[in-house]
């Protein structure tokens, strides 16, 4: 049996599942010798080694996948995640702002970029983010907490009760009707 870019790509996908990150890399790598232009393979790849804990590796996997496809939502936002893991709060920025472009809906970019401006001490912008993402989806728990988180460093403590009354709503259970 021939070996296949897909095969590969399902045989890496269930090793990373099982926490086998070395295995499942030599996989896509050897997947993409197949197939060099198959972005979601170097997409696959940059989620592994960020699982992996190798942020040098998930972000030059990720930048080729962003290369192939610029329009793909998916590949902007996780290199977003990854340069702010990396504290490269400027290209974070970058790729948050790219991705907002394509969709100015995105609470995931929102999120991300708020959290970029709360680590850069910048509370007003942080502020300004996450409300747009929990505006976008209000049961959005990350967003809010980060928006609780905000407002109590900002002091505004009408802003962080609302956020906590607001959380604590989301962690009940709801009720047959």
């Amino acid at each position: 049996m021939l070996e296949s870019a897909d095969f590969l790509n399902n045989q890496a996908i269930e090793l990373t599942s099982r926490g086998n990150f070395t295995e499942a890399i030599a996989c896509y790598k050897r997947a993409i010798t197949i197939e060099r232009e198959n972005h979601l393979l170097w997409f696959n790849l940059g989620i592994t080694y960020q699982k992996q804990g190798d942020l040098r590796g998930a972000k030059r996997a990720l930048t080729t996948a962003y290369e192939m496809n610029p329009e793909d939502i998916e590949s902007i936002e996780q290199l977003a995640i990854v340069c702010l893991d990396r504290k490269e709060f400027f290209e974070a920025i970058q790729y948050c702002q790219l991705g907002l472009d394509l969709n100015p809906l995105n609470a995931h970019l929102w999120n991300t970029l708020g959290v970029v401006f709360f680590n850069r001490e910048e509370y007003d912008f942080a502020a300004e983010a996450f409300e747009r993402s929990v505006s976008i989806n209000p049961y959005y728990y990350d967003a809010l907490y980060n928006l609780r988180d905000t407002y109590s460093e900002l002091g505004n403590k009408a802003g962080q009760a609302e956020c906590s009354e607001r959380l604590l709503k989301l962690k009940e259970p709801k009720e047959d009707l």
